[in-house]
């Protein structure tokens, strides 16, 4: 049993943090709103009123939230994760964020004698559910190889073939890279997608014919077969709404030009969810991009 804190409780961070209370390790969480905390308490989580106070209570200190904005605030300041470190800790960040953010506040973590990894997830509320979820890490070696059975507590054992759930790809960083250029293509495959669907549907066939063979299909990557039905019917609670998969495409676009690489088909994939932005569904499920189009097409849902 190891002596870990949560800071950002939202839809993955509160089941990330369900799967180490069920390992049976002791947990110390924070949330900006204390009541979407609640579940989690009555499990066993001990709630602190600050980051800071995770930081001084825990050994490692895990984090999920929204973007580079929010891994500052609850980095920073005096009631920032920062203020409570102190020699030997270990700060693992789990948000999708910027590069360069990532990096300075790693910086600062290493003058208080402990350290950090970035550790972006590669997944969904479905996979998390199911233990299928992948994560790549990105930092000193030595600090790897001291969290990784507790980085394998967020999923459960591969089977035969399905290859390692838990990757070390560099220093710090690369992790975010990585997790980066894999969103940038969840967006290009949803889009492509619901090309295909309208292809089908406006030529005759029923759209849940035309999603039940291309989840069967060749196309049928493991997103495609989760998120694919979502043309049919979005989900109550947005998995992974516009405005994030958008933050996220800003970022590999931003990548992109940094290093000369084009990304056509993300810009593609970029404008449409701006499309979904002008048409008010900014909070749905990104794989409302098929609403957007269908509506340029003339066929509604």
């Amino acid at each position: 049993m190891a002596n870990l804190g949560f800071v950002g409780l939202g839809v993955m961070g509160s089941l990330m943090a369900q799967r180490l209370l069920e390992k049976g390790h002791s947990l110390t969480g924070y949330n900006r709103t204390r009541a979407k905390a609640q579940s989690l308490i009555e499990k066993g989580m001990k709630f602190a009123e600050t980051p800071r106070a995770v930081a001084a209570a825990a050994d490692v200190i895990f984090s999920s939230v929204a973007n580079s904005a929010a891994l500052t605030s609850i980095a920073e300041g005096p009631d920032g994760i920062l203020a409570g470190l102190s020699r030997g800790k270990l700060f693992v960040d789990m948000s999708t964020v910027g590069v360069a953010t990532s990096r300075a506040i790693a910086a600062k973590v290493r003058e208080k004698g402990a350290d950090m990894l970035d550790a972006p997830v590669s997944g969904s509320v479905a996979t998390l559910k199911v233990g299928k979820l992948s994560l790549m890490v990105g930092g000193k070696r030595e600090s790897f190889d001291r969290v990784k059975p507790l980085l394998e507590d967020f999923s459960d054992q591969p089977t035969a073939g399905q290859g390692q759930k838990v990757t070390y790809v560099g220093e710090n960083g690369l992790a975010l890279v990585m997790k980066i250029a894999t969103n940038s293509n969840l967006a290009v495959q949803m889009l492509a997608f619901s090309e295909a669907v309208l292809l089908a549907e406006k030529n005759g066939i029923p759209r849940q014919t035309a999603v039940d063979v291309l989840t069967h299909s060749a196309i049928a990557s493991p997103m495609v077969q989760y998120r694919g039905p979502f043309v049919l019917k979005l989900p109550e609670t947005a998995w992974f709404d516009v405005n994030m998969m958008q933050k996220d495409m800003l970022l590999a676009l931003e990548l992109g030009r940094q290093v000369d690489v084009p990304l056509p088909t993300a810009a593609a994939a970029n404008e449409m969810l701006t499309c979904a932005r002008a048409i008010g569904l900014v909070h749905e499920d990104f794989a409302v991009m098929f609403d957007a189009l269908a509506k340029m097409s003339g066929v509604s849902r």
